[in-house]
């Protein structure tokens, strides 16, 4: 590969400053911080503050590849596809017609890949660390855990309107817990604990299991539908992925324990009537104000589609809203497309959408190959449920969540990293 001659190049230059370095030598330190101290910052830090632990990695991880010798890159097939996702980004983001708007959101796009590259070149070297990113994944969601049930008994108000409370009972209305995730957002925070949960897998059990049921709990108190069904194809995948790796003699007593655990979440759901009105909003279609308001989301966001299908039209919340405002139903403004692929689709075209859905199906793939190792079992649990809930919700572009999708994403990548 060129870029990796360039690499030697440069590397040759370096090589008697990287030799007499102690700072060099230790990069993998700084860079192996920084992450934890990313995942750490996503529990209660402003969403700009996380990205600069992010960029410094990025900046550490180019010091590296620039000065140890023998470093370079290797694409894997997934890596291809995810390489021409953002060669079609750059190219939309050079075809807007919003340019400077669509910079700042391109810039936020570079970040999470860039991340990406750096977790791949230190996991690569460093597959013992691995460890202590689901330890310390496993005491964030403890914290958040906590923070819930505070929430939860204290019956914290609404900052804004959550829920559609017109048609409920005032027995029917649910306290919505929004942990300590800034911006305060009980969708953001269920996407959180989705996306995070499943890094309990990868820790003793002793201590994995109880956290899990009291985080699960705190998933629930978030009220958050879009989580609801995301964590029910988790426990779909994961007690599917468990029955297929089970001895014959022990599958029945596992479907046994696995009904009755469904009988008691079902008696449990209906004998909470907040709750149970949260879930059956879900099915409401029009008649629930939230969904009716996705719907009109949706048709705008097609028809948006319709017109810069090719190469959308640039990326970035801010380029969404300006273009969106040319499209959408009176009284019904958004952030957002409420769904990640149509949102890619809009604001990058067709052929972002499917490099990306490419790309995560090869990830998806190569995780099933190796599901037998628990780093990579958690890693698949939470990218099912990161990209379930992104039918409903765009919560995946807040940081707090893309940043943990592409840390399992290149847990994922490095483990038997050569298919």
């Amino acid at each position: 590969m060129f870029f990796n001659n360039i690499l030697s190049f440069f590397q040759l230059i370096f090589k008697p400053i990287y030799e007499k370095s102690f700072f060099l030598q230790n990069v993998d330190k700084l860079i192996g911080l920084n992450i934890l101290f990313l995942i750490a910052a996503s529990t209660c830090a402003p969403s700009d503050n996380i990205g600069y632990f992010a960029i410094f990695a990025i900046f550490l991880t180019a010091v590296k590849l620039l000065t140890k010798t023998g470093e370079k890159f290797e694409l894997t097939l997934a890596d291809k596809f995810l390489l021409a996702y953002f060669l079609v980004v750059i190219i939309s983001v050079a075809g807007s017609s919003l340019f400077y708007l669509s910079l700042k959101g391109f810039f936020k796009t570079f970040v999470y890949l860039g991340f990406y590259v750096s977790l791949v070149h230190y996991f690569k070297d460093n597959k013992d660390k691995i460890k202590y990113i689901f330890w310390a994944y496993a005491l964030c969601v403890a914290f958040e855990t906590a923070a819930a049930f505070l929430q939860n008994f204290a019956c914290v108000d609404e900052i804004s309107g959550w829920q559609d409370m017109s048609r409920l009972n005032p027995e029917e209305v649910m306290t919505r817990v929004y942990g300590t995730l800034k911006p305060y957002n009980p969708n953001l925070f269920g996407g959180y604990m989705l996306a995070c949960i499943p890094a309990l897998i990868a820790i003793p059990k002793r201590w994995s299991v109880p956290i899990a049921l009291l985080a699960s709990a705190a998933l629930v108190f978030t009220g958050c539908r879009g989580a609801y069904i995301g964590f029910f194809f988790q426990l779909i995948v994961l007690g599917f992925i468990i029955y297929k790796h089970l001895k014959p003699k022990y599958k029945q007593i596992f479907t046994t324990a696995a009904s009755f655990c469904a009988a008691g979440v079902i008696t449990l759901i209906m004998s909470i009537s907040a709750l149970r009105a949260r879930i059956f909003s879900i099915f409401a279609m029009r008649s629930d104000s939230s969904n009716s308001f996705r719907f009109n989301v949706y048709n705008s966001c097609i028809d948006m589609f319709k017109d810069n299908w090719l190469l959308g039209i640039g990326v970035g919340n801010q380029n969404f809203r300006e273009i969106y405002g040319l499209y959408m139903k009176t009284g019904f403004d958004a952030l957002s497309a409420y769904n990640i692929y149509l949102e890619m689709a809009v604001e990058s075209g067709i052929f972002a959408l499917i490099t990306f859905a490419v790309f995560a199906g090869l990830m998806i793939k190569k995780a099933i190959k190796n599901i037998s190792n628990l780093y990579v079992l958690a890693a698949l649990i939470s990218i099912t449920g990161i990209l379930i809930h992104g039918i409903v919700d765009t919560v995946f572009f807040r940081p707090q969540i893309q940043f943990t999708f592409w840390i399992m994403a290149a847990v994922i990548r490095s483990i038997n990293d050569k298919n």
